[in-house]
């Protein structure tokens, strides 16, 4: 069986001119056989001692420019990768038997990207955002309830603004690996690279 758009090689894999393609291509395989959110991914950041942290979130956008996810600059998270920006990637997709790593360096976006993203959120979402300090100690779950009590009662009438702890990163990725199992271990691995974000893509192909 090929890959959505071309031929499967010797290697397994079907190669493209740049990795966003194939992703796109895997993506589109995942809306339509997950149960749950496709987008879903593990990232993984460093804490100041370099011990790992890993986590859910929701991929938010993604092109060639890298990929976007949004949260609580303040969160655990949101303070690791200010402290280091770089970052790991981590797609599994269950029903399709396949995988993408993804590491390279973040940037927060444009507060306009920010503004336009947090708009497009439920009013719920909107009102938790502003409630939750995310990642610190919470005295107890009444505590959480009363901040969204008292805002939504302060946005009751009138839009929400974006907070301005909370925002968004994109990953410029310098290392993207797409894995799909095979039998008896047997899987295909193929690997683009980069030096930088301005520089070409090369490829290679890994023992399983």
């Amino acid at each position: 069986m090929s890959e959505i758009g071309g031929p499967i090689d010797d290697g397994g894999i079907a190669e493209r001119d740049d990795p966003f393609t194939l992703f796109d291509a895997w993506m589109e395989q995942a809306r339509k056989s997950e149960p749950n959110e496709a987008n879903a991914m593990a990232i993984a950041t460093a804490d100041a001692d370099g011990r790992p942290n890993v986590r859910m979130v929701l991929l938010k956008g993604v092109d060639h420019r890298g990929f976007v996810f949004y949260t609580n600059l303040e969160s655990a998270k949101g303070r690791e990768l200010t402290a280091n920006p770089n970052i790991a990637l981590c797609f599994h997709w269950k029903s399709l038997r396949k995988q993408i790593r993804v590491r390279g360096p973040v940037a927060r976006v444009s507060d306009a990207e920010a503004d336009a993203y947090f708009a497009t959120r439920p009013k719920d979402s909107q009102i938790g955002a502003w409630a939750s300090a995310q990642s610190r100690p919470m005295e107890g779950r009444f505590v959480f309830e009363r901040e969204v009590a008292k805002y939504a009662a302060k946005y009751a009438l009138t839009k929400v603004p974006r907070p301005p702890y909370w925002s968004g990163f994109r990953v410029s990725p310098l290392e993207i690996e797409f894995w799909r199992d095979r039998p008896f271990r047997l899987h295909d691995r193929l690997v683009y690279r980069r030096d930088d974000a301005n520089a070409p893509w090369h490829t290679l192909r890994l023992f399983p």
